[in-house]
């Protein structure tokens, strides 16, 4: 693995849907998010992080140290014990353990950390309170990704459905059709925020260069191997990185965010493609020791 990363970086993700949900919301009956004062939609860190542990998995599929914690169908106290096995530690004994090797914790910390891409990166909660209760300890991750919001506020749209494939046998002497429902937005471009700190990297979970590079190539394709009827068609359509000079960084994050510029063209009072936007970037609000890439 390579070394691990020497700098601070921030990134912008730009995303659309099109005809699609982006991310349901369990409280509104599986309706696309939106906050209910502007408008404006809304998509969750734990729905964008679940598509770039998706991508990883299929990617690095059997590599060691790219394996994924956080999965559909693993309880997370399977892998909390591989680090206790590895270490030859019994679970029920690891404070009389911590007597005579009090880096017990570090050991079994960097055991998880090594083994877990999605540890070395979001971080994770490792602590579960059970009668025989695994302690992997709390890592918290260097990168971090806040939630997704729409350049515009979007329209939540119900489009009925029916199906020729009926239920039960009753049903099936009565009617030949069923209705149903799916909840839509025409089109909407969203825009999310992330960090990632040298620092942390440094000094807790080794995330390194490669891991850098997985990282990107993640983002980008995290929409590609996720398509389905339900979220119609979505797509990363902006990667912007800024790279710092140094590990502690050059200036505030929001500096950089506020040199992008995002905004409808001016014939377009409804939009419903990428090109009806303007993405700019203003390099005289970049400080010195501030390098802007874009990925895509």
């Amino acid at each position: 693995m390579s070394e691990v990363i020497k700098n601070r970086y921030e990134f912008m993700i730009l995303f659309d849907v099109e005809n699609g949900n982006p991310n349901g919301d369990p409280d509104a009956g599986n309706l696309p998010r939106v906050d209910p004062e502007s408008g404006y939609g809304l998509v969750t860190d734990v729905c964008l992080k679940r598509k770039i542990r998706n991508y990883v998995e299929m990617a690095k599929e059997g590599e060691e140290g790219y394996r994924i914690y956080i999965k559909e169908g693993v309880p997370l106290n399977r892998s909390d014990a591989e680090a206790y096995t590895y270490l030859g530690l019994d679970e029920k004994k690891v404070k009389d353990a911590k007597k005579s090797d009090p880096d017990i914790d570090v050991k079994v910390r960097n055991f998880m950390c090594r083994n877990f891409f999605d540890i070395r990166t979001f971080g994770a909660v490792m602590t579960t309170f059970v009668k025989a209760a695994l302690n992997c300890g709390q890592v918290r991750g260097p990168v971090q990704i806040g939630f997704a919001r729409s350049i515009d506020p979007i329209i939540s749209q119900e489009v009925t459905i029916t199906r020729v494939a009926i239920t039960t046998e009753k049903d099936a002497a009565e009617k030949k059709t069923e209705i149903g429902r799916k909840s839509i937005v025409p089109y909407g471009l969203y825009r999310a925020e992330g960090y990632v700190s040298a620092n942390l990297a440094r000094k807790t979970t080794g995330f390194s260069e490669d891991d850098l590079e997985l990282l990107w190539e993640a983002i980008i394709n995290m929409f590609e191997h996720d398509h389905s009827a339900a979220r119609g068609n979505m797509a990363v359509r902006e990667l912007i990185v800024f790279k710092h000079d140094s590990e502690l960084g050059c200036c505030p994050a929001y500096k950089l965010f506020d040199a992008v510029d995002i905004r409808r063209k001016d014939d377009v009072e409804f939009p419903r493609k990428y090109s009806d936007y303007i993405v700019e970037i203003h390099k005289d609000q970049i400080p010195e020791g501030v390098e802007v890439t874009r990925k895509i």
